[in-house]
């Protein structure tokens, strides 16, 4: 137990966000679980507010994003499939399976969004795959 309070293994990692991630992802999860692949993606989002909304997480679903550029705004925008708990991009895929576009997207909406964490989750697979996209 000594050697617990003064060294920290090396394998246990703080995640930021770790628990609302958590949460998210077994949401996911059970979504999956449910619909299985095959579906679209409008299909799970719809699944996903619900779950969301009935296990009180905070989201907001379509947000948009504008771009800046120089001093201006941009008429195009981002739009994020959802943002949870106020702080995480959760972008919801139903593909064979995520390509480096999937992760800039992810990472596009997060530096116009100025939040640090986004979620990529794809449904479009056996098992549910996800993956944590810092800024």
């Amino acid at each position: 137990m000594f050697f617990k309070a003064f060294f920290k293994c090396p394998f246990m990692i703080d995640l930021y966000l770790k628990d609302e991630t958590y949460k998210i992802i077994g949401l996911c999860m059970e979504v999956h679980k449910i619909l299985g692949k095959g579906h679209s993606e409008i299909i799970y989002k719809e699944a996903l507010e619900y779950e969301f909304r009935t296990n009180g997480i905070p989201y907001e679903r379509e947000k948009n994003y504008r771009i800046e550029y120089k001093e201006i705004f941009l008429s195009r925008y981002y739009n994020a499939d959802f943002v949870v708990f106020d702080e995480i991009i959760l972008e919801v895929k139903a593909i064979q399976c995520f390509t480096k576009s999937d992760v800039r997207q992810t990472l596009n909406y997060l530096a116009a969004s100025k939040n640090k964490l986004g979620l990529l989750v794809n449904f479009g697979e056996d098992s549910l795959k996800h993956q944590r996209v810092i800024l």
